[in-house]
């Protein structure tokens, strides 16, 4: 049976869309998906005392990398219900230093200058508690899932498969638009091979960080992929 998972869906600033969380039950607690930016702080605290979590039963916190609108909130909502952070160490840099360049091939300058801007912030900045690794589980945190490494949006962009099927797979595809790659690729070919490890998966629903949940068919059917076609030879 899947877990019950609540999408909560946050205002980016400067009208740039919106960004999502996702909310898990975790037997008597819950993990957090992504955090979002930080300006819409209050509404993503209230949401989840709303929902029931406080300081005991959010057990982790994972961060499908590390660009500021899906991590702005980390570090405070750690000192708020006194609960680990958790990413990949390839972005780890990023939310370390506030500077979304770090570690990527493209755009560099643009990104560190814009950094602040958006509200990554010394305040916004930490150590993450737990690196996560490919094949890492979240049963010791009372979820039955598994860390996928994604690299493409950015070298450390992981993606959590949970028992169901369900994936919650951060910015390597969106749905703004219809179900596709992310707009925004660091590096295309790995994102490429990200998909190509993802078919050997049976996926049901796919969580982005932009857009709808959507069924992973929708996606390859929208690119021409055939499903269930991996070599581990080629990715």
């Amino acid at each position: 049976m899947s877990p019950a998972i609540q999408t909560i869906t946050l205002s980016l600033v400067l009208r740039l869309g919106a960004v999502n969380c996702y909310l898990v039950t975790a037997n008597d607690g819950f993990i957090l998906f992504d955090t979002g930016g930080s300006n819409k702080r209050r509404d993503l605290h209230e949401t989840l005392t709303s929902a029931g979590c406080q300081p005991g039963n959010l057990r982790l916190i994972v961060l499908t990398h590390g660009d500021f609108d899906h991590s702005g909130n980390a570090a405070f909502l750690r000192g708020q219900f006194n609960t680990p952070i958790a990413m990949h160490e390839s972005d780890a840099g990023m939310v370390e230093r506030g500077d979304m360049s770090w570690n990527r091939q493209s755009s560099k300058l643009v990104l560190k200058v814009a950094s602040p801007m958006f509200g990554f912030g010394k305040a916004e900045r930490f150590t993450p508690d737990i690196l996560l690794n490919e094949g890492d589980t979240l049963a010791a945190y009372g979820l039955d899932a598994k860390v996928i490494h994604l690299p493409g949006h950015s070298l450390g962009s992981i993606g959590i498969l949970l028992a169901g099927g369900d994936l919650i797979t951060g910015d390597l595809l969106e749905n703004t638009k219809g179900p596709s790659f992310n707009s925004i690729m660091d590096d295309r070919v790995a994102a490429t091979h990200s998909v190509a490890k993802l078919r050997s998966y049976e996926i049901g629903t796919v969580y982005p960080g932009h857009g709808a949940p959507f069924p992973m068919a929708a996606f390859y059917d929208s690119q021409h992929i055939a499903p269930n076609l991996y070599d581990d030879k080629q990715a």
